[in-house]
């Protein structure tokens, strides 16, 4: 018997021309993927080039955009871009709807004499560049860390008969958290209006039942959602960083603090948690609504119905407040521009505390020149940080701004988290900006700067504590480390503009 013979050239055949017709299909798929990448690259290269702020900036982003576009294109539409223009379109959608409101206000300042008789040297400039008003008759008290803050938050909620605004960037659910979220329930059922808004980047790890819960005790909640609108899903590099409670309009909250239980000093390793807060009393609570306001309007559409008569703090103190909302919707880059202000009027002293110290080179050569001049320049940092990249960074500045006199203390005693300047000796301020580029050009800020003596004593008492609790850094500590962590300082320097 002859042995049965399967004939299986003919499929083998067919079986390699299918797969020859396969891998074809691929390669031209992939092919076509690389070349759309390119266009894409090559497209938004151009859009760089013709809006990126300087000019190193614009030839790193065309470069890596036309080299390497499948991982730089998305990473252009989520950091590169430094306008938030969705919100700038609709920020000037909302002016018809906020500024009679913001009028109404100043009108009313005029009208109980608030506003500034003899204005000093730069009121005009920050009024032109927050088109708002300084105001006297104010009354400010210095909050020092968790301990002194929430519990003076907590009051003003319980003490609230009307409506509460209420923004956070970070909010955790966890004892601070749920305290928080406790009396703010409490407040609406017993009839007050209150008003939550927060960052859903800070914020990514609040649990929804958190938000449910605020919702289920009559709390309106809204998230800033800074991604909103058809041409911009990927803006997640801007967010909300102000931090604000305002009690019926009468009292208001403003500082660096957020809220979690690392505020109490409960980090595992960064601690003490140290953090400055400031309440105000008189017409600048007036002033703090109104970018409260904006922000409303920007995350529901709602305009909020709110006190907007000013009286002055009961206790008789005028101290001058300037309120300085900032934030990468405005004109100019207001933020930038106020600390390099700032630092140009100091005569005899400029300190400034910051977490995250990254500054652009304007800022950089203003610190310079300030020292050289003879002004008594300090930067104080923390020595540990949340942040490696930040930290890093920071190291990079340190040898040229020790060149020039400018002195940098590193804080040693816990984790220095406020943002607080001290300039000459009446010019303070406390605020949510932080000295880097991410404040100066990406965040949503709110600074408070207080023209007073008294106060501005207060903060020199602070900053000393702080100094004692500090060492000064040096560029030879740099030089004296080793290769891979200068090499690192230098990379981390390179990626401030998304830090």
């Amino acid at each position: 018997m002859q042995p049965i013979k399967f004939h299986t050239s003919g499929r083998l055949k067919r079986l390699k021309r299918a797969a020859t017709y396969v891998n074809l299909r691929r390669k031209r798929f992939v092919a076509l993927l690389v070349t759309l990448a390119h266009i894409a690259g090559a497209l938004t290269s151009v859009q760089a080039v013709m809006e990126t702020r300087t000019a190193q900036g614009a030839i790193a982003w065309a470069v890596s955009l036309n080299t390497i576009p499948y991982a730089a294109v998305p990473a252009y539409w989520a950091f590169g871009r430094t306008k938030f223009q969705g919100y700038v379109k609709k920020r000037q959608e909302q002016i018809d709807e906020t500024s009679p409101v913001v009028r109404h206000f100043i009108d009313l300042a005029s009208e109980k004499q608030f506003l500034v008789p003899s204005r000093p040297r730069e009121a005009p400039l920050l009024e032109r560049l927050t088109n708002l008003p300084a105001t006297v008759g104010n009354h400010v008290e210095l909050l020092r860390n968790g301990e002194e803050i929430f519990p003076s938050i907590f009051q003003g909620l319980e003490q609230a008969q009307d409506y509460l605004l209420v923004q956070f960037y970070i909010v955790r659910d966890d004892f601070l958290g749920r305290e928080l979220q406790s009396r703010l329930i409490h407040a609406a059922q017993r009839g007050v209006r209150v008003k939550f808004l927060y960052d859903e980047i800070g914020c990514y790890q609040l649990p929804r039942s958190y938000l449910d819960g605020l919702r289920e005790g009559g709390v309106k909640v809204n998230a800033f959602n800074s991604t909103q609108g058809r041409a911009n899903p990927f803006q997640i590099n801007f967010r909300n960083h102000r931090k604000i409670v305002v009690v019926d309009g009468r009292h208001a909250w403003v500082g660096g603090a957020n809220v979690g239980d690392e505020y109490l000093g409960l980090h595992p390793r960064l601690s003490p948690w140290v953090d400055t807060m400031v309440r105000v009393t008189g017409p600048a609570v007036q002033a703090i609504q109104v970018p409260f306001l904006e922000d409303w309007y920007w995350a529901s559409g709602d305009l909020l119905d709110l006190d907007w008569t000013p009286q002055g703090a009961s206790n008789g103190t005028s101290k001058t407040v300037f309120i300085l909302p900032t934030g990468p919707a405005d004109r100019f880059e207001t933020c930038a521009l106020y600390f390099l202000h700032a630092i140009n009027s100091a005569t005899h002293r400029f300190w400034i505390a910051s977490p995250y110290f990254v500054p652009d080179e304007q800022i950089v050569s203003a610190l310079q020149l300030a020292a050289l001049r003879g002004v008594d320049v300090r930067i104080l940092v923390p020595e540990d940080c949340d942040n490696r990249l930040v930290r890093l960074s920071g190291w990079s500045y340190v040898a040229s701004l020790e060149k020039a006199g400018v002195k940098v203390y590193r804080f040693i005693n816990g984790f220095l988290h406020h943002k607080v300047m001290l300039v000459d000796d009446a010019t303070a301020a406390v605020g949510t900006a932080n000295f880097d580029n991410r404040s100066f050009r990406l965040n949503f800020e709110i600074t408070l700067e207080v023209q007073d003596e008294d106060f501005a004593g207060e903060i020199e008492e602070l900053f000393l504590e702080n100094f004692a609790d500090s060492r000064l850094s040096s560029a030879l500590e740099l030089e004296e480390r080793s290769f891979p962590f200068r090499l690192a300082v230098r990379i981390a320097r390179l990626m401030s503009p998304i830090q």
